[in-house]
This record gives C-alpha cells, structure tokens and sequence, in this order.
C-alpha cells in the first residue's frame, strides 16, 4: 500500500480560503460540520499528539528524526599486522613499441588530431614513475526512524501490544559487503489510530468554493437574478444563486488529506542505510601527470585487506603511504562509529604504471604520458590539431 504523506504547511494552499463576499446561512453537511473558519479549509502540522512516545524511539518525528546511536561492536579490536613483504614494487618502463601504439590509438579517437606526430614520431626517451594509490572502504550501516501515517482502511493496529523492539534489534536485509543500499522496515507495536486532523475525524470538509454554502452567486447574472431587458436569467431561474459544482451543492468534499477514511494509522518507520565511504590518497611522483587523470585507471594490486576493523599499514616502503594510512584509519574510524556501526573495512595499496615519453616531430621535442594498466594516453600539447567545422 503506497504510504501518503503527513500533511505539511506547503499543503495548506491548495484548501485556501475563498472571498466569503456573501455567504447565506450553510445547510446539510455544512451546517453539521459548523461555519467555515480559516482552519476549516485547510490543514495544519499535526499536533504533537498525533504521536504516540514510545519506549526506545523517544525524539522521533514527522519527516524522520536524526541518526540512533550504534550498539558498541560485539568483536575485539583489530590486532596489529606485519607489513607485506615485497622485496621489489618497481615497475619497469613499457617498451617503445607499446607506447607507440598506445599513442597511436589515442590519436585515431581524436576527430581532429592528425596521426603523423603519433607514427612518424621518433622516441628518444621513456621514463617510469610509480605511482602508489592508498584506498580505504568503511562499509557502514546507519539508522533513523520516523514517523508515517496512511488513511486507515482495517490495518492492524498493535500499539502497546508488547513493547517494541529496539532500533539496532530489527533484523534488516543488508547487501553485498562494500555495496550502497536501503531499506525501510515498519516497526512491529507502534501502529495507533488517530483523527485526522485537517477534517478533525469527519471525513469531509466545508467546500471552499462555495465556503460552505453549497451553492454561489450565478456567474451569469451576477446574482441579481435578471439580465438585460429585466429578462429572468435563465441559468438560475431568478434565484441569483446556483449550485455549487465542485460540491454538488452538498457545501462539503471529501478531505483529500485522509481519503475520507476519518482516521489515519500512525506508525514508525525504520530507516536502514548501508553505505560504502571510500577515500583516496595518490602518491605524486613529480612526473607533471594530473593526478585527476589516475582516478579512471588501475594498477597492479600490492596489498587487499579486509577486516571487522583494519590497522593502519605497517612497513611499506613509501612513507607517504604509511602516514596516509595512518590518517585515512584513525579519522574513518572516529568519524563513522559516532553515528553509525562499522560492518567492514578494507585497505588496498596499487601500484600505478606511469611512462613519460619524449618524442620528436618536425624537428621539436613534446611529451606524452601512458599510464595505468589501460595504457590510457595523455597529450595536452598534441601537436598537429584542426578545427572541425560542420557545413
């Protein structure tokens, strides 16, 4: 059943109040329901008694509430590691011929870039970088509750049944390890009926057309009753008056906030959201590559750990890494417990291929890049360029 949203104050608009410039004494449903009022017409923000304080779910509100605190982690603390053992990370430079041909394809993908720097180029040095990226995933899972409420058409209702069970106790669906998801759980024992508020549990409402006569001046003669020649208007018959069409001359409508259900059931939703927090850190190696370009690409994988809670990396090589490491655990950790439980971390070190080639062509010197296990191009001064015109 398709949940129908808590009435708000930007609803209040569409039951305006209409220009009561005459307006006779309300009959039928009109006079059962009383004389039209401003708060007749349209609905206010639910009273604070519309909700029920239930135990565990105190603060809870319309619209949803802030996150609930974690449960403290049913596991021991992460144990220190060694360091991987590598004896040597360095990758050597790729050979001319690949990245000519690296080269080669990256000037047939440009409509407007000439292939002869790319084939008829001489080589004359390529350089290796290496490149390291650090890359720290805390998957996490985080709650919030708020409050729903729908037109009761026979729901269950078992508020106060049996206490409800706590927040972080309501087993949820979670997705794969380090993959985004949500889900929304009604929670069991928090489901009560109330009057609704915008008709106050009558199921109808002063039609605001007519407010609440069920009937209107004649658009025609204005309400005289006669039109020119002293002729009797015939769309209403002398009367002045005519029914109203938008109520049928009944002076009420059906509230549109509770389907004319009079009540509402009122419940708490659980609000369950797994997200996986990545973060990197790219070692420059002052090779004059972007480092925006090495985002889009992969390297060769030298460390993958996954665990309830990493340590930070211990004995690599690079010390930039290690202190990126360090940084990265201590604030993800301290961040994401506060408002949320830590399911899972993992830890990935890769070493990025980066070639820096300098090549000659008519007689001057320009330089290119290949990186990343793609063999992805870079040329910023690409040196025989056209402009495209369409005719």
């Amino acid at each position: 059943m398709e949940h129908q949203p808590i009435a708000s104050d930007s609803q209040n608009d569409k039951y305006g109040v209409a220009n009561p410039c005459y307006a006779p004494a309300a009959t039928g449903t009109a006079a059962m329901l009383g004389p039209p009022t401003a708060e007749s017409y349209g609905p206010s923000a639910p009273p604070a008694t519309m909700f029920d304080s239930m135990p565990g779910y105190e603060g809870t509100v319309a619209g949803g509430g802030g996150f609930l605190p974690p449960p403290m982690p049913a596991y021991p603390g992460p144990q220190p590691t060694p360091g991987p053992e590598q004896p040597n990370w360095n990758i050597p430079s790729i050979s001319e011929d690949t990245a000519r041909e690296a080269f080669m394809l990256f000037a047939s993908s440009k409509c407007c870039y000439s292939s002869a720097p790319a084939k008829d180029g001489v080589i004359i040095n390529t350089e290796a970088f290496n490149t390291y990226r650090y890359r720290l995933e805390t998957f996490t899972e985080s709650r919030s509750t708020e409050w729903r409420q729908e037109p009761y058409s026979g729901q269950t209702v078992d508020a106060y049944a049996q206490p409800p069970p706590g927040s972080w106790d309501i087993p949820a669906n979670s997705p794969s390890l380090f993959v985004d998801g949500r889900q929304c759980i009604r929670v069991p024992y928090t489901s009560s009926l109330k009057n609704c508020d915008s008709c106050v549990g009558m199921g109808r409402k002063p039609c605001k057309y007519c407010a609440g006569a069920g009937n209107k001046l004649c658009r025609l003669c204005n309400g005289y009753g006669f039109r020119i020649g002293f002729n009797r208007c015939y769309h209403c018959n002398g009367r002045g008056r005519e029914n109203c069409n938008h109520c049928n001359g009944q002076g009420s409508r059906m509230c549109e906030i509770c389907n004319g259900k009079r009540q509402f059931l009122v419940f708490k939703i659980l609000n369950v959201k797994w997200t996986n927090n990545i973060e990197d850190y790219i070692v420059e190696q002052c090779s004059g590559l972007q480092l925006k370009n090495l985002r889009k690409v992969s390297g060769k994988e030298l460390l993958k750990e996954s665990q309830p809670m990493v340590e930070p990396v211990m004995g690599f090589p690079d010390p930039n890494v290690v202190q990126a490491s360090q940084r990265l655990v201590n604030e993800h950790q301290g961040k994401y417990r506060q408002t949320s439980r830590i399911l899972r971390q993992r830890q990935t070190i890769e070493l990025i291929p980066v070639t820096k080639v300098a090549y000659t062509w008519k007689e001057e010197t320009h330089i290119y890049f290949v990186y990343g296990n793609e063999l992805k191009v870079s040329a910023d001064n690409y040196p025989a360029t056209c402009c495209c015109s369409v005719m």
